[in-house]
């Protein structure tokens, strides 16, 4: 069980670090009228770390008893969702469009 619920919160934190950059929709479902900008993508990153922050934490605390973290932890963890999210950045912005 804990093996397998170390892999979910990985490829939770994998999937919520890229969403924000593959569709220009407000988390997925709201329109917006104009095109997303990096604010409100970096917004989006932001609630989707908090997000599978507290799925991991539900997680933890059914396997046993929640260990308390510093603020190193949550600086490395943040850190680490945000290298996470690379993949999505660089589809995004960095990569050339091809045109048909």
């Amino acid at each position: 069980m804990q093996s397998s619920a170390v892999w979910l919160v990985l490829v939770l934190a994998l999937t919520g670090a890229n969403l924000p950059f593959f569709s220009n929709r407000f988390f997925l479902v709201f329109p917006l009228k104009k095109p997303k900008g990096w604010f409100v993508r970096l917004a989006e990153v932001i609630v989707m770390y908090f997000l599978v922050g507290g799925v991991s934490l539900a997680l933890e605390s059914r396997l046993g008893q929640i260990y308390p973290q510093k603020w190193e932890f949550y600086a490395v963890s943040a850190s680490m969702f945000l290298v996470l999210a690379f993949p999505g950045y660089v589809l995004r912005y960095l990569s050339r469009r091809i045109e048909d």
